[in-house]
């Protein structure tokens, strides 16, 4: 059973004087501030300012995280949607990136505040926690299976980013625990992802030589610095059109994630009660669905599509007449812009299987399905693939997890979405209009993720560890929305 927060227990979960206290009570949590502090003078003299400004304010975030789930949660989706790839700026055996190391920070402090205080708050397994432990066990198998028990550094590396990824469900289930933190979140995601677009879009309009020395400097921080690091849809400098890509290397996970926030604020848009005025929201759609376009991501447009779709079939019918507008509204943009005969011409080629793209596609498809006759059960695991005539790694969520997991890890991760549309569905009814335009929003950002996934892998890759978390972050928010109280 979840336990209802009261008044009081509300405020254990962010009094003002905590830090105060904190240090009142702990000489040992004042010596680590002025061993930091020491460090932040030592930096400065060595290294100079600007490093000593950056190590200040990852210290104060440290500190924020610490301190408040709320801030961890926020750091969380601003990190997935803003920077995903970022790294600490140092070289190491195995070097943590920001996304993963606020994902631990945020799972330890709910854990240690429920050890602490558990008269005050309740684990929230949720009716699907113990499921999704299985499924986690699952891949843990197929790793070792597939590694013959021993797995290289950075494959094991990269799984347990997948694994924290995961996990974020249980940190959204057991944070979110009243309504003001719900909507703290739920505008955190939908403003951090329009930040990520209007970056997307300001890189896009830049001269290329610009944008590229703007994103090859964030090679200080992990992000590459050779190659493709600006993408283009024939993948080269003037023989194709720009795709937008932001922070996110690749524009396809970029196109990912802009498909399932966009659907995400498009359901808030038609609420009842939204939790940004309608005017910012429709400002917010606007922007997101543009840069989602200039992504040139058939999937993701498709996404978002069957995300409007849903919508519209299941409460807000009035969508069907705004889908229509904004679709000849879109054209017409486009037209102006000089797009329109690409995008048409690109969305055409992919239909019609012309392109390299949709043709390395279907390549992947076969070999997959080759992969899968061989290894049925529990897949190759997330390593190489066993045999020289194969190889591992094909565009597509379902048959990545029947690869590497083999059909029963993608039976279980089918169950484990149908049960959580079957739960949230049901909860509808019994819910206010506030909750309703939250939860239907969930929904709509998965509908999104789902059907992007048909034709891309990166909601199950654990090299994508922001897309993986992205995806079971939603997950969480949705089992918390029903888990919330109804409204006195």
């Amino acid at each position: 059973m979840y336990r209802t927060l009261t008044p009081s227990m509300h405020a254990v979960a962010a009094p003002p004087s905590r830090l105060r206290d904190a240090l009142t009570r702990s000489p040992a949590l004042i010596a680590a501030l002025a061993l930091a502090t020491g460090g932040l003078v030592g930096t400065a003299v060595a290294f100079g300012p600007i490093y000593a400004v950056a190590s200040l304010l990852s210290l104060l975030a440290g500190l924020a995280l610490l301190i408040s789930t709320e801030a961890g949660m926020i750091a969380v989706f601003a990190i997935t949607t803003l920077l995903p790839f970022g790294t600490l700026p140092f070289k190491a055996i195995i070097t943590p990136n920001f996304l993963e190391l606020a994902l631990a920070g945020l799972g330890v402090v709910w854990v240690l505040r429920l050890l602490a205080r558990s008269d005050a708050y309740d684990l929230r397994v949720s009716p699907l926690g113990l499921p999704i432990l299985g499924f986690i066990g699952l891949t843990f198998f197929s790793l070792v299976l597939g590694a013959r028990g021993l797995p290289d550094s950075l494959t094991l590396h990269n799984y347990a980013k997948f694994v924290l990824g995961v996990l974020l469900y249980f940190s959204m289930a057991n944070c979110i625990l009243t309504r003001t933190q719900a909507r703290l979140i739920i505008r955190a995601i939908i403003l951090s992802g329009t930040l990520a677009a209007l970056v997307a879009l300001l890189l896009l309009a830049l001269p290329d030589n610009l944008a590229l020395s703007i994103l090859v400097a964030l090679g200080r921080i992990g992000y590459p610095t050779q190659g493709r690091v600006l993408r283009y849809i024939e993948d080269g400098p003037g023989t194709g059109l720009e795709r937008a890509i932001g922070l996110s290397v690749d524009p396809n996970s970029f196109a990912g994630m802009l498909a399932l926030v966009t659907a995400l604020a498009l359901a808030l848009l038609f609420a009842r009660r939204p939790v940004l005025p309608r005017s910012l929201l429709i400002a917010v759609v606007t922007v997101l669905t543009l840069a989602l376009l200039l992504t040139f991501s058939r999937g993701a447009l498709l996404g978002l599509i069957a995300a409007a779709i849903y919508l519209a079939t299941l409460r807000y019918r009035r969508l069907w007449w705004t889908m229509l507008a904004a679709g000849l509204l879109g054209g017409g943009l486009l037209v102006v812009m000089g797009l329109a005969n690409d995008i048409i011409q690109r969305l055409f080629a992919g239909v019609q299987l012309q392109d390299q793209a949709q043709q390395m596609r279907l390549a992947e498809y076969q070999n997959a399905v080759a992969i899968i006759a061989r290894y049925p059960l529990f897949g190759i695991g997330f390593g190489l693939a066993p045999d020289i005539d194969l190889t591992a790694g094909v565009s597509s969520i379902y048959l990545a997890i029947a690869q590497r997991m083999g059909l029963v890890g993608l039976t279980a991760f089918v169950g484990l979405t149908a049960a959580w549309f079957f739960i949230t569905l049901r909860a509808l009814p019994q819910m206010d209009e506030e909750r309703v335009g939250w939860l239907l929003g969930a929904q709509a950002g998965l509908v999104a993720a789902l059907v992007v996934g048909i034709a891309d892998h990166y909601f199950f890759n654990i090299e994508f560890s922001h897309m993986v978390a992205l995806f079971w972050g939603i997950s969480g928010l949705g089992m918390a929305i029903v888990a919330l109280p109804d409204e006195q």
